[in-house]
């Protein structure tokens, strides 16, 4: 069994939490005030969605492993309920009205957006950090994001809708940096526990499900109007389905005996919506939308195939769920579409023009800064106090949560358990 001395849980964890949420309360008390003067109560039904999106749909996408479906789970609703509240703070001192930050829905919905960084790179690294570190990488993560965020919309005044720059491809490199980071040359050779079962990938397609079925609601929420936000549900629905075909076509294709494979079901075919977000709300038609889609699909595809192998091979960089093929190849896929729209088209929201010229800086910015950020976060993260588990221990629930005691007696005995087993079946 684990040692208590893995992890160091016990007071580090539960005073840096406590520490934390006081801190928060704190400036809200100070800085955070209702918005009575726009309520956006129309916008519910899309928050509704994007909650949903991130609690749900995230954590059990990735409830693959065998043995780490309690951290997945239950650490994205601890990193999604922390920061939330730091993204409100973070997001709005950027856009603060006499000294105090006014929240409505929409404000809300951002929030939510802001966990979606931390929860993306969160992938990258599953299985490998302790909560400690999470929430270390949560508060930086989004701090650096709401910089960005600001920079691309506000400097640069770049369009990002559904934030295919500034949330997904930024989420996933800085992800990818921390875990580069963070290399563990125990973790070279294949771990044990880094496989799935036949149960695990069944909870992780729900996941799956509720995001594909929530991404039209991601893509449009913040769409400035009511036709913005219509023609990004149009060409969201249109992309996903066009990349969810794509994604089973190639899956049969690429495997030697023909079958589709559980883990490009799962990812793959929700690379569509990250593709098509950053052009999400613009007259692309929907043949461009399902064009985007189907290229996402099979970039997303050819990278778990081919590319997440040679980069953990050949740049010791160990992507837990393949963040890179989901979130950063589509991410960029959409920042490259937002600028070839905004150079055919004259693309505007008043009073700002478009240009492809500033959505290119956009997209490197947001992919140069999340390097730089996941690059200093990793260095944060190794320091030796911080309860990551040892590298027999990982992608195991045991080292930090309390498991059911058939669990523990089947590690224990797992020979005992399979004849159990078998003579059940004989019954």
């Amino acid at each position: 069994m684990p040692s208590a001395l893995d992890t160091n849980m016990r007071f580090t964890f539960s005073i840096m939490a406590l520490l934390l949420e006081v801190i928060i309360i704190v400036l809200f008390g100070i800085f955070v005030e209702y918005d009575q003067n726009n309520i956006s109560e129309n916008l519910y039904p899309l928050f509704q969605d994007v909650h949903v999106m991130i609690f749900v749909g995230f954590g059990f996408l990735m409830t693959f492993l065998k043995k780490y479906g309690f951290s997945s789970v239950g650490n994205t609703m601890l990193i999604a309920a922390f920061g939330l509240q730091w993204g409100i703070l973070m997001q709005g001192f950027w856009h603060m009205k006499g000294g105090k930050i006014h929240v409505d829905t929409k404000s809300m919905i951002n929030a939510d957006f802001s966990t979606a960084t931390a929860l993306i790179s969160f992938g990258a690294v599953l299985g490998k950090t302790s909560p400690v570190q999470m929430l270390i990488l949560t508060i930086l993560e989004i701090t650096i994001f709401a910089c960005n965020e600001h920079l691309v919309t506000e400097v640069l005044q770049a369009t990002d809708v559904g934030a295919s720059m500034t949330i997904h491809a930024f989420g996933a490199y800085f992800g990818l940096a921390v875990t580069l980071v963070l290399y563990r040359p125990g973790l070279k050779n294949k771990h044990e526990n880094d496989e799935s079962t036949y149960h695990s990938d069944l909870f992780a397609m729900i996941g799956t499900l509720f995001l594909w079925l929530f991404w039209p609601s991601f893509n449009s929420a913040i769409a400035d109007r009511e036709n913005d936000r219509l023609t990004a549900i149009v060409n969201t629905y249109f992309s996903l389905a066009a990349c969810a075909v794509v994604t089973f076509a190639l899956s049969s294709l690429v495997d030697e005996r023909g079958k589709f494979s559980m883990v490009l079901i799962q990812n793959a075919t929700l690379a569509g919506g990250v593709a098509v977000g950053t052009c999400a709300d613009m007259l692309i038609h929907p043949f461009g939308a399902m064009c985007i889609g189907s290229i996402a699909g099979i970039i997303s595809v050819l990278g778990f195939h081919f590319l997440t192998p040679l980069l953990s091979s050949k740049l010791n960089i160990q992507d837990t769920c393949g963040v890179h093929n989901l979130h950063g190849l589509p991410g960029i896929l959409g920042g490259i579409a937002g600028i070839v729209v905004t150079a055919i088209k004259n693309q505007s929201s008043q009073p700002v023009r478009f240009t492809p010229g500033m959505q290119a800086a956009a997209l490197g910015c947001s992919v140069g800064i999340a390097l730089a950020g996941g690059a200093l976060t990793g260095g944060i993260l190794k320091l030796p106090f911080l309860g990551q588990a040892s590298d027999k221990n990982c992608f195991d629930d045991s080292v930090y949560w309390e498991v059911p005691e058939e669990e523990k007696l089947r590690e224990i005995h797992p020979n005992n358990h399979d004849e159990h087993s078998r003579f059940e079946d004989t019954m």
